[in-house]
């Protein structure tokens, strides 16, 4: 796919890889804009394309008492509003074929999560919507198993397909990339996402809740420019420790400046290799 074909997306012509980044859930509207303001001013002045991303739902939580949202039509309408108001392509993951419907009619994105990327029923009511599709690769997938998660989006009538990667499981309780799988996968003739933050998860903890390594994100994101990715995603935060999903292993939001500015130096140097 292409990347001008995502509406709202600017600075598509910059050279730049582009970003997707904003907390892991939809947590209020209040923290929302911010992440969504902060991010969109730094990607503006470096001209990354940039892409707001909030689950308005967390239906995989380890625990049962663990966060899932605070109401499906509440947290889109903020997602709807962000893209509104600040003028941002937003994503939003989905979990069941009702879901599809549902959240196209908000946000201009629909991200099947790594846990979900083998459900045909699924991936064929994504496609159906039109909208552009981000395929999280599974765990327990090889990046040549992706071909045939992206075709059940293509041969459904929709070429507009990105594929993820966010790492493979690690024995228990860690994960890994694997760097071969970005050109694998954009082998396939679509566009390649690194997931820089839940690569760096730790599941399956004893207290049942994720742990991960935030201060390995930027290792994560260098290397995966460096191996000629075409966007990053990335969970951010204003206060981590506070957020109510997956604060183990996202990027406090004052950090992302520095992280970004450094990427761009190595963007510009795999740009004068070719």
């Amino acid at each position: 796919m292409k990347l001008q074909e995502i509406p709202k997306l600017k600075h598509t012509e910059s050279g730049n890889f582009f970003l997707i980044a904003g907390p892991c859930a939809i947590e209020d509207e209040q923290i929302a804009f911010e992440i969504a303001t902060h991010v969109k001013s730094l990607c503006e002045e470096l001209k990354i394309p940039y892409l707001f991303k909030g689950s308005y739902k967390k239906a995989n939580r380890s625990r049962l008492d663990s966060f899932t949202g605070i109401g499906d039509e509440k947290a889109l309408k903020i997602l709807q509003k962000i893209g509104t108001e600040l003028d941002l392509p937003t994503v939003t993951d989905i979990h069941t074929e009702q879901d599809a419907a549902m959240a196209a009619q908000y946000v201009d994105v629909l991200q099947i999560p790594a846990f979900l990327c083998r459900q045909t029923d699924l991936l064929v009511a994504a496609a159906k919507t039109g909208k552009t599709i981000n395929i999280k690769k599974g765990q327990f997938m090889s990046a040549d198993a992706m071909q045939f998660a992206q075709d059940k989006v293509t041969q459904s009538g929709n070429g507009k397909v990105m594929l993820t990667e966010r790492g493979t499981t690690f024995g228990y309780q860690d994960l890994i990339v694997d760097y071969r799988n970005i050109p694998i996968m954009q082998s396939f003739g679509g566009t390649v996402v690194l997931d820089c933050t839940h690569s760096l998860q730790q599941p399956n903890q004893k207290s049942g809740v994720t742990g991960g390594l935030p201060k390995m994100i930027g290792t994560i994101a260098k290397a995966g420019i460096a191996s000629g990715v075409d966007g990053l995603f990335l969970e951010v935060h204003p206060q981590p420790l506070t957020a109510k999903s997956d604060g183990a292993n996202m990027l406090k939001l004052d950090n992302l400046a520095i992280l970004l500015k450094d990427l761009i130096k190595i963007k510009h140097v795999m740009n004068n290799m070719v």
